[in-house]
């Protein structure tokens, strides 16, 4: 009867010393995210809901702030010459290098992972040029595609005497010049490598199956490798739309919006009305349209992934 007793007290006693063990662990454990927290809260949490704050006033560094309430929006949709015109650009750019984008990436990838000669060797070509900081790869574009001296119109010249376009210094040719560089940087950059780990992940027992039934590559390729591959698709889908609608470095490097707002795009017109004109109040506003317009795009992407994407480890 004793013996029970006492071992029926020894987890008793054992709780407290657990407790006081886990409550100092968990000390620890914000004591070495401390860091982070005061980060995130200065950095963007803080700055997030300071510009909601702005959104609301207007503000242009020197006079206090002076609100306005929905004043801002109401400019933005109703008064603002530039607005609806820098979404309609960038609308008109992401319409076009998201699906060549993911399609050019998609493709590439495919084609790396055929298990080829040389196909390091390969990858590591088509990825070197990503390595490249971007701003000094549209410097070499702009080089490129330089009217009178750039390499594309001497070459375009000397095999097919065509005179190249003016690229940049046109107004109906620089929306297309900035695409080139974006459908350059994405194909060999960051999403071909995320296509093919997820090619890598598809099992080479289903194409010999679908082999021995006598399906062909497309076949294969339709049925087998995007259902495999459909998360990593939605993955890089979501990401090229976000990349796209916040397009700024290309334009604001090559062509600062122009010429005559050719390539003015929208996170380019809120750069400019906050750093060019000082305008922090309708900036603010400006950059939470931008923010409700790609959650919005996110999640109807993300409703619409429910239909198309498998993910092999869902029980239906």
């Amino acid at each position: 009867m004793a013996q029970s007793v006492g071992a029926s007290a020894t987890p008793i006693q054992g709780k407290p010393r657990r407790s006081a063990v886990a409550r100092q662990e968990a000390i620890f454990a914000y004591v070495f995210l401390l860091p982070w927290i005061v980060g995130f809260v200065c950095f963007v949490a803080g700055p997030i809901l300071a510009s909601l704050y702005l959104s609301l006033n207007r503000y242009n560094i020197v006079e206090p702030p002076e609100w306005v309430g929905l004043g801002n929006f109401i400019q933005a949709f109703t008064q603002d010459p530039l607005f609806w015109g820098s979404v309609a650009k960038t609308f008109i750019y992401a319409a076009v290098v998201v699906p060549t984008g993911v399609g050019g990436a998609l493709l590439v990838a495919v084609l790396l992972n055929q298990s080829l000669r040389f196909t390091n060797f390969y990858r590591t070509i088509f990825f070197l040029p990503h390595l490249t900081p971007f701003v000094a790869a549209v410097f070499i574009w702009s080089w490129l595609l330089n009217p009178q001296f750039g390499l594309i119109n001497e070459v375009l010249w000397r095999i097919a005497h065509i005179q190249g376009p003016g690229w940049f210094g046109s107004p109906d040719w620089a929306m297309p010049a900035l695409i080139l560089i974006a459908f350059w940087a994405i194909i060999g950059g960051d999403m071909m490598l995320i296509f093919l780990a997820g090619l890598q992940g598809v099992p080479r027992e289903l194409y010999e199956v679908a082999s021995l039934d006598g399906a062909n590559a497309w076949y294969r390729f339709w049925h087998i490798t995007v259902p495999m591959i459909s998360p990593t698709l939605f993955f890089n889908s979501v990401l090229a739309v976000i990349g796209a609608l916040q397009t700024f470095t290309t334009a604001f490097v090559a062509t600062q919006g122009g010429p005559s707002y050719a390539t003015y795009f929208y996170a380019l017109h809120i750069y400019n009305t906050a750093f060019s004109y000082t305008e922090m109040g309708y900036a603010s506003a400006l950059a939470w349209i931008f923010f409700v317009v790609l959650v919005s795009f996110t999640y109807i992407q993300f409703r619409a992934a429910t239909k198309w994407v498998y993910y092999a480890g869902e029980v239906t």
